[in-house]
């Protein structure tokens, strides 16, 4: 996965857009709940980069994303 590239490549920092959730109608929501929790525990088990960036297209996603990751 991204991650683990990134890790290889011993990467600072990776970023990840938001993609499908504007004309291909993916659920906004359920597509942060999947990022955010699947970057969580990636690094709950890994070295990697130190930085991860949520690219958001719009202002709903980017709430979304703002609350999952201070939560």
């Amino acid at each position: 996965n991204s991650l683990d590239l990134a890790a290889q490549h011993s990467l600072g920092s990776v970023a990840f857009p938001n993609i499908s959730t504007g004309v291909y109608g993916y659920p906004k929501e359920g597509a942060a709940e999947v990022a955010v929790l699947a970057v969580r525990e990636w690094s709950d088990s890994h070295d990697g980069p130190n930085e991860v960036i949520f690219v958001c297209f719009d202002e709903t996603n980017h709430r979304l994303y703002r609350e999952l990751l201070e939560s």
